[in-house]
């Protein structure tokens, strides 16, 4: 929030404890993003691109979300991201992870 500006390669990962329904919006944020939500096993269920910036409708991410990672607008495009492409983290349940973290990675 308030940042006017976001390198390319970063983004910001919100982690839940649970799997729920979330929802987004972009009060106080300066730059158009890209939310992608994250079911527990790093599969994108969703993505809503180029999010506008202050407005304060709420962006319906659905049920079953575990994480939701916001990136610059039109990231997800550039990167290939869309639904159902499997998302590698370490936070995901490894169990459960359509493609699971190598132990090295995770440690």
């Amino acid at each position: 929030m308030f940042r006017e500006t976001m390198p390319t390669t970063h983004g910001m990962l919100f982690l839940f404890e649970k799997p729920q329904q979330v929802s987004f919006w972009m009060k106080n944020t300066l730059i158009p993003l890209d939310i992608v939500f994250i079911r527990p096993d790093g599969i994108v269920s969703r993505i809503h691109e180029n999010a506008i910036p202050h407005d304060t409708t709420l962006i319906d991410g659905g049920w079953g979300v575990s994480a939701v990672l916001e990136v610059n607008g039109g990231m997800t495009g550039r990167l290939g991201i869309a639904e159902g492409s499997a998302l590698k983290h370490p936070a995901f349940d490894q169990a459960l992870a359509a493609w699971p973290c190598d132990a090295a990675v995770s440690e």
